[in-house]
């Protein structure tokens, strides 16, 4: 019995994304906006500060999905990561440096320099081509630059996997001043989905991102549906679960969104199995008026030493 949960459990891989809330180096980067986080700044972002956070995030990231699959995920969309020097350290770091992981990653022109990225074991996964798709608005003559658009394709044990890893932009100034940006962003996407499917009409897509915005909010309504995708994650938002919150409400910002066909049983396919968040207690704050939400780095510039103010998402695929 246990030799045959095993082997049930090998078949099962893991694929997830992770806000992991402004991973910066301690470094002054003179074209971005990253002066928060300097060992001079109020926040003082020391070297033992960021190592931690790196140990910390790396530890989470090598158990998320470990239930369903007895192993480190195959696939990992980030969010919120400085450049390639963090993405060395983070895959270098004590818990992921015994996993053959690799990354793919651009340089955005966000103001902040704040990217998104895709790790990937590279014993199960090869990539095909990678390219990032930039977009950018236009507000009182300034031109106000976002997170780029991240599509990888690739074959995932054998097969061919499109992946798009998103950012959408933030809600900072308000939820109905920015939700026209969203809106774009989700148009853009579809644009990315079209793109593939011009080349492969059944070709298999993952989406992830923090987008947000909820599962119920037009911007994601309007890639689901106008893409005639399958949305999860959408059943997991509660009144006391979410991946993130705001105002002392949860939300689910950050979903994995998929092609119906990871719903066909073929032979040597990957097929959906579940989907989940990663909301593990270490996760969460133990104690006080924020119990059990996401244990954070950082509330403005007092350093609380946690994880990121996100819960991973995952989903679990198999392959018979």
């Amino acid at each position: 019995m246990r030799f045959n949960l095993f082997k049930s459990k090998q078949n099962k891989q893991c694929v997830a994304f992770y806000n992991i809330e402004n991973l910066f180096d301690i470094y002054d980067d003179t074209l971005k906006h990253d002066s928060d986080f300097l060992p001079t700044a109020d926040k003082r972002w020391t070297l033992k500060r960021y190592k931690n956070k790196l140990r910390k995030i790396g530890f989470a990231i090598s158990n998320i999905g470990r239930k369903e699959t007895n192993a480190h995920p195959a696939i990992i969309g980030l969010a919120e990561i400085e450049n390639e020097a963090v993405l060395n350290d983070l895959i270098g770091s004590k818990h992921l440096a015994e996993y053959p992981y690799s990354y793919i990653h651009y340089d955005s022109k966000d103001e902040r320099g704040i990217d998104v990225a895709l790790l990937y074991d590279n014993k199960k996964f090869k990539v095909l081509h990678s390219e990032i798709f930039e977009f950018s608005f236009h507000e009182d003559d300034d031109i106000d630059h976002t997170r780029d658009i991240l599509w990888v394709k690739g074959l995932f044990l054998d097969e061919e996997i499109n992946f798009i890893v998103n950012h959408w932009p933030s809600r900072r100034t308000g939820n109905d001043e920015t939700e026209h940006k969203r809106k774009v962003a989700a148009t853009h996407v579809e644009m990315v989905i079209t793109k593939i499917k011009a080349d492969k009409p059944n070709a298999k897509v993952i989406i992830m991102g923090d987008f947000n915005d909820d599962p119920s909010n037009e911007s994601v309504k309007q890639l689901v549906n106008g893409q005639g995708l399958v949305n999860p994650m959408e059943t997991l938002i509660s009144i006391d679960r979410g991946t993130t919150v705001y105002q002392g409400k949860w939300n689910l910002f950050d979903q994995i969104i998929i092609t119906p066909n990871f719903f066909e049983r073929k032979s040597k396919s990957l097929r959906y199995v579940k989907a989940d968040i990663y909301d593990a207690d270490f996760l969460k704050q133990t104690d006080g008026k924020y119990k059990g939400t996401p244990y954070r780095t950082y509330v403005g510039k007092r350093y609380k030493g946690g994880y990121s103010d996100h819960f991973p998402v995952y989903i679990i695929l198999n392959k018979k």
